[in-house]
């Protein structure tokens, strides 16, 4: 079968067309690069950083072409793509120096002479699954730390994002067995997370649930990032101004296709319809340098259909909700209100600039809906007091809390992932990535006789 990647702006304009390898050619592949590890160990930390280095300004040298590449594949208005290259460059940066960090400790034995050490250690090959939403930023995120430690990696993209992933391939440099990018569907998924030593996911929940269950059954460590549901409070004395602005961009920026897009927003108290003016304002005046497309003719199906059905079921649209007459896979910013609990918009996420607009009588109510979700990223908290927002991030159940800012940040350099069904294993970037991509060794050196 083939693979192929179409222009959310313009369907007609196919980006790539490549075919599907096989589960076979997987299991080559990451034989070849079990066979490359031990080398690129072995390479040394100057080596491994010098590599990750020239891939930072390899990615910096082409940052033009790059930006209209993600444009083209996957529909991302243009400033954000350019902030997604700017952001791979760098996170190929801060690993370049991981290489040379301690990798262990030593200790004092209990008694006698004798020498104890701990060393972290690569598993060997790190298989990676990445979505299409941020088509560089993700690979680089998981490849980067893998790499550092001494990992080779196998990485397959989503499908949507086939032709980012080979460019990315193609600036690296590396050896083909260091570094492979193998395009596929859930065929070459499924043999992937059968072959490989350790294994990072990002995608859906079903999917991703899948991988984990496989990994375990082997033995083998995996993470997995999955679906949330995220929520922004608003206090009565927070800038509702500000807030609103802040909340439409979690909501409809990149078409709210980002895992910690804003998809619920709680007001609180007299917070509420002062919010519900400006949000509706603020969403309205969105536009599709902003918003963009959706990635494809399903994922509008099923966003269109969702928002039907809650206004079938007593939801009320306050702003969008439509469809443009145009080319491409565009949908308006919508904001619903009266969405009954049970209805799939209040649990479950759908990848799109829709949100719910709910109403708390006090902070404590608040944070019950805010947690009343199986799986919770990121949640923004929009308030003035200190004591308000200290207390809300203590008993918010959201992996990252964020004050006074959209819930759709991420700083690289800091753990990232959330609780409950959001996410699975040990956390992805900064210093918890290259802890998820070693194993701990414990060695004794005790004296060989004579002393």
């Amino acid at each position: 079968m083939t693979i192929t990647s179409y222009n959310p702006a313009d369907p007609t304009d196919l980006v790539v067309a490549v075919e599907e390898p096989g589960a076979e050619a997987v299991r080559a592949a990451v034989g070849r690069a079990r066979a490359a590890q031990g080398e690129w160990l072995a390479a040394g930390a100057g080596a491994r950083s010098a590599a990750l280095g020239r891939i930072a300004e390899a990615v910096e040298a082409h940052a033009e072409e790059l930006a209209a590449l993600i444009v083209r594949e996957v529909g991302k208005p243009l400033a954000e793509a350019r902030g997604e290259v700017a952001r791979t460059a760098a996170i190929w940066r801060y690993y370049a120096q991981a290489p040379y960090a301690p990798s262990g400790a030593v200790h004092e034995t209990a008694a006698g002479p004798g020498l104890l050490l701990t060393r972290r250690r690569p598993y060997g090959v790190a298989g990676l699954i990445t979505p299409w939403n941020f088509p560089l930023a993700i690979p680089t995120w998981k490849a980067a730390p893998a790499l550092a430690v001494g990992n080779t990696v196998v990485l397959k993209p989503a499908p949507e994002a086939t032709a980012c992933a080979l460019r990315l391939a193609e600036l690296a440099q590396l050896p083909a067995e260091v570094f492979t990018v193998l395009p596929g569907g859930a065929e070459e998924g499924s043999a992937l997370v059968d072959a490989v030593d350790v294994v990072s996911f990002t995608g859906s929940t079903g999917v991703g649930r899948a991988v984990v269950r496989a990994a375990t059954e082997r033995g083998v460590p995996v993470q997995a990032e999955l679906g949330g549901l995220n929520a922004a409070l608003v206090l009565p004395d927070a800038d509702i101004a500000l807030a609103a602005a802040h909340i439409a961009a979690a909501v409809a920026g990149y078409a709210g296709q980002k895992c910690t897009a804003t998809s619920r927003v709680i007001a609180v108290g007299a917070a509420h319809e002062p919010l519900r003016e400006a949000l509706v304002k603020a969403l309205a005046a969105v536009d599709d340098t902003v918003c963009g497309p959706v990635v494809n003719a399903a994922a509008r199906e099923r966003l269109t259909a969702a928002v039907a059905s809650a206004v079938e079921a007593g939801a009320s649209v306050l702003t969008g909700g439509g469809v443009p007459e145009r080319a491409g896979w565009f949908i308006e910013p919508t904001l619903l209100a009266d969405v009954p609990a049970e209805h799939p918009l209040a649990r479950e996420e759908f990848f799109g600039p829709v949100a719910v607009l709910h109403a708390a009588a006090d902070l404590d109510a608040a944070i019950a809906l805010a947690n009343d979700t199986p799986h919770s990223l990121a949640t923004s908290v929009h308030t003035r007091s200190l004591d308000v927002a200290l207390a809300a991030a203590d008993r918010l159940d959201a992996g990252m809390v964020r004050v006074n800012a959209p819930s759709s940040g991420v700083d690289f350099h800091l753990p990232f992932g959330g609780t409950k069904g959001a996410s699975h294993g040990e956390r992805e970037q900064g210093q918890a990535a290259l802890d998820f991509y070693t194993v701990g060794r414990t060695v004794s050196v005790l004296p060989g006789g004579g002393l």
